[in-house]
């Protein structure tokens, strides 16, 4: 027979790590799945919003989660991708792995995160990855002493800007809207470097190259025509899509396809079945708001399996 879980966590950000912490206090037998730790905090360069660590890394803050998590003896199993989730009977849930694996829980927390969004223009595809990227911990440094652009002004644009300020030879910030989203403080610290430029109402129009990214087409909203730069990389911010993919027959979703869920218990439109972070409806998004939503998953959790938990 089938070993049961009382909790399967699917996802290892920081809302399934904490799900998981929480879950191992309260002695549920819990599982975590999950294809990696190479999650939107893990790429982040720099982190200065999550408690006790006024900077760190994001590869380091996943480390110290997945160390603690760790203490606690929860099983992990790596490189799994969840496919579908079926329910078998009113309290027991089947779940399939893209393996071919299955495991079975009383309760589930769904904290499958987000993925980065596509730019939807001419020549993205052709230069993904030949100058083109979604990560500029990873690629970044390939453009040392380059000119380089990031698209979009929330906060993930004026991070990634700020690491590549570093080391490239000018970074310019491409914004759709009339002004800079993100936080006052990034922007500060990004307007007193001398090579950082911001186009603000600048509309993509086309990404060009011959073998490899040479430059941007857009549109300028302010001057009413088009304009180029010519660059050596791109790094695109412009938001995230909630990988809630597998869960959509199964659960209700929201017209951004978020999970929605009990903001009180974080419990979904299926009894049993929870979803903590990016991938849900919650308004922000935020490393330290999944982090809590993760614990607060698991604490409806355990109430739901002692019988607490109303609906």
């Amino acid at each position: 027979m089938a070993e049961i879980f009382d909790l399967i966590i699917i996802g290892a950000g920081p809302a399934g790590i904490s799900a998981a912490i929480y879950g191992a206090r309260k002695a549920l037998k819990a599982l975590l799945l999950t294809k990696n730790f190479e999650n939107q905090l893990f790429n982040s360069a720099k982190v200065e919003n999550y408690p006790g660590f006024p900077e760190i890394s994001g590869q380091e803050l996943t480390q110290k989660l997945l160390s603690h998590l760790q203490k606690f003896g929860v099983e992990i199993k790596n490189q799994e991708v969840v496919k579908q989730i079926i329910k078998l009977i009113e309290d027991h849930f089947k779940i399939i792995c893209e393996s071919g694996n299955e495991y079975q829980a009383r309760s589930i927390i769904i904290a499958t995160g987000a993925k980065p969004k596509a730019l939807k223009v001419p020549g993205f595809n052709k230069f993904l990855g030949k100058g083109i990227s979604f990560c500029e911990t990873c690629d970044g440094p390939l453009f040392k002493n380059k000119e380089v652009a990031v698209i979009g002004g929330g906060n993930a644009g004026l991070e990634a800007a700020e690491e590549l300020a570093n080391y490239t030879r000018k970074v310019y910030v491409l914004e759709i809207m009339d002004e800079i989203r993100g936080d006052k403080l990034l922007l500060k610290n990004l307007e007193n470097k001398d090579n950082v430029e911001f186009l603000t109402s600048a509309e993509i129009k086309e990404i060009k190259g011959q073998e490899f990214l040479e430059e941007i087409l857009y549109f300028d909203k302010k001057e009413n025509k088009e304009k180029t730069i010519k660059i050596a990389g791109a790094f695109i911010k412009i938001g995230y899509t909630p990988n809630s993919k597998p869960f959509k027959n199964f659960l209700k979703l929201s017209e951004k396809e978020e999970i929605i869920i009990d903001p009180l218990t974080c419990e979904t439109s299926q009894k049993g079945v929870f979803s903590a972070g990016d991938v849900t409806n919650i308004s922000q998004k935020q490393f330290v708001i999944s982090a809590g939503e993760g614990a607060k998953a698991a604490l409806s959790a355990y109430n739901y399996l002692q019988g607490r938990l109303k609906k």
